[in-house]
């Protein structure tokens, strides 16, 4: 079995050898730095990948399938034609990234982070749990029929975006 730093070297150096790797075998990414990387055609095959960063990367044709990405980190990425089927998405941070015509069958979304991100034109059509996902007017999402039926892609403000008065009154005496 390969350590993680060889696996890392496989997946920036020879990703046809880490794809067959990634089939093969259960591999355990969890908490890499893979921040701005340039990976295309990468499959990663129920990969472990909590907690990893991919932050600053440009993905193109990237595919995370059966992975967990807890809390992986995408913020500042590009993702061109990224697949993330029946993966486990929770807490995972998209913030101001672009996801361009990504799919998102049968992956779970509950956490996940979509601040000021732009997410026009994929796909979350079969995705699970999006409504339990956080995201603020900034958020570009894809036309209804990209989206689950009973998402509403609506930012309304909670909680933490009320604004206090002030805590006393100027008097004129």
């Amino acid at each position: 079995m390969l350590s993680k730093e060889e696996l890392l070297g496989l997946i920036i150096n020879n990703p046809e050898e880490f794809n067959k790797e990634s089939v093969a075998n259960e591999l355990d990414l969890s908490e890499m730095d893979m921040t701005n990387l340039h990976l295309e055609g990468v499959v990663f095959n129920n990969v472990d990948l909590t907690s990893s960063s991919f932050a600053d990367s440009v993905l193109t044709e990237v595919k995370f399938i059966n992975c967990d990405m807890t809390s992986v980190d995408f913020n500042r990425a590009t993702l061109t034609e990224c697949v993330f089927n029946d993966s486990v998405l929770n807490g995972t941070d998209f913030s101001y990234s672009n996801t361009n015509y990504c799919n998102f069958n049968d992956s779970d979304l509950a956490g996940a982070i979509f601040m000021d991100a732009d997410l026009s034109d994929s796909d979350f059509t079969m995705s699970e749990n999006l409504n339990a996902s956080r995201f603020d007017d900034s958020t570009t999402w894809p036309d209804s029929e990209y989206l689950p039926e009973d998402f509403d892609a609506v930012y309304l403000d909670d909680l933490s975006s009320l604004k206090d008065e002030e805590d006393y009154q100027i008097s004129d005496y």
